[in-house]
């Protein structure tokens, strides 16, 4: 996980892990190629590539969180989100399937190709034929329903800067205390940026087995919002060997009012400011 905080520094500067992944089917050379980007609706196979800078299909990539490429599916509305491993061939061939239902779908793949310099997440669109019933954003609330259990979410998710988000789940009104590992942790978050799906890396905090780290009832998570805006969180956790998911809708809040004061009245905001407009 270092490693990964170190690459998004180096490629994005001081941003860090704040520039959302996924909104390019190519990147550093590295392109997701999709056998049909039209499907038809229902548990549909789904077959795919990452095409190198060499023109090849990559065979060969470093496992982050166990597993060598994650691949993610979520229509543009934010529903039927779905975090899959697909199985690959020696050709570099990647084979899934997914639930579809009608619509604008987005498919991420996040991968670390062997001797790229970290991770990097690639995004395509896909349409599901058939008539399309888009759903409204689900309110923003703290806690998230699924069957018998309920997760609450603590913690605020800030524009630009690094937080907690804090997960507790629980079962029938009992706190879980032997959730399974799940990807080298006991939950996995995605956020996606609602707008563009912009995706965010979230690093869960601590590891099983680690000494320190329970399995449960609590989940902490460090997160970056690249923006101010409203954000869908996906936590997949592990429980009675069946993996969930829990949803959340988020809106960023703002930093500390004394970081803003300072930076409007700072010089080098004002001639910024100008220079923006002089580009118009």
């Amino acid at each position: 996980m270092r490693n990964h905080a170190g690459h998004g520094q180096t490629s994005h500067g001081a941003h860090g892990g704040a520039q959302p992944g996924g909104l390019s089917v190519s990147e550093n050379g590295y392109t997701l190629e999709l056998d049909s980007t039209i499907l038809a609706a229902g548990r549909q196979p789904v077959s795919f590539r990452v095409i190198g800078p060499d023109g090849q299909a990559v065979t060969e990539f470093v496992p982050e969180h166990e597993k060598e490429l994650h691949f993610i599916a979520v229509r543009r509305d934010t529903a039927g989100f779905q975090h899959v491993h697909p199985v690959r061939d020696e050709k570099g061939t990647w084979s899934t399937e997914l639930a579809l239902e009608p619509g604008d779908w987005r498919f991420f793949a996040d991968i670390h190709p062997a001797g790229h310099g970290g991770t990097m997440t690639l995004g395509i669109d896909v349409a599901v034929a058939g008539p399309y019933d888009p759903r409204p954003l689900p309110e923003a609330t703290g806690t998230a329903q699924v069957g018998e259990y309920t997760v609450a979410l603590d913690g605020e998710l800030l524009p630009g800067e690094a937080s907690e988000l804090t997960l507790t789940v629980s079962r029938n009104g009992r706190p879980v205390t032997d959730l399974q590992p799940y990807l080298a942790a006991y939950g996995h978050l995605v956020a996606l940026r609602v707008g563009d799906l912009g995706y965010l890396h979230v690093h869960p905090e601590g590891e099983p087995g680690d000494g320190t780290t329970a399995p449960g009832p609590e989940i902490a998570f460090m997160a970056v919002a690249p923006s101010a805006g409203t954000y869908r969180l996906y936590l997949d956790f592990q429980h009675d060997d069946v993996v969930r998911t829990a949803e959340f809708t988020v809106r960023t809040t703002a930093a500390a009012p004394r970081s803003d004061a300072a930076s409007q009245t700072a010089p080098e905001h004002t001639s910024h400011h100008h220079g923006h407009h002089a580009h118009h």
